[in-house]
């Protein structure tokens, strides 16, 4: 059964909160953030080529290519929520966090350049 869609009013309202709250924030914050920026990943970058991963709270699968079915997907990107949170809101740049060690990339179509930010701060 697909997970229900997280509005967006209540999904901004999170992102925000976790913002403000960093690590402070409650742990309910930070995970409707986190799964709140995933959704709208993969409804921008719609595909199952990459997996997006921000434990301990969601993973996604985006953007267009050979999908995968079985086992540990061949490409993946893994982050903490504070990373995440940074690039899904373009404070961050993926190859900064990629270069700083905050992202592990592995897998030769494992970028998310050009698909973050997914909801630019302004």
């Amino acid at each position: 059964m697909a997970r229900a869609r997280i509005d967006d009013g209540a999904g901004r309202a999170a992102v925000r909160a976790a913002l403000e709250g960093g690590c402070a924030a409650s742990r309910d914050i930070r995970a409707q953030a986190v799964r709140y920026t995933l959704q709208l990943l993969a409804e921008q970058a719609e595909g199952n080529t990459l997996e997006v991963r921000v434990p301990p709270f969601g993973a996604t699968q985006c953007i267009e290519g050979p999908r995968h079915t079985r086992g540990t997907p061949p490409n993946v990107v893994e982050m903490d929520v504070a990373t995440w949170l940074g690039l899904a809101t373009g404070t961050l740049a993926f190859a900064e966090g990629v270069a700083s060690g905050a992202i592990h990339a592995s897998g030769a179509r494992a970028d998310l350049t050009g698909h973050v930010p997914v909801l630019p701060l302004h």
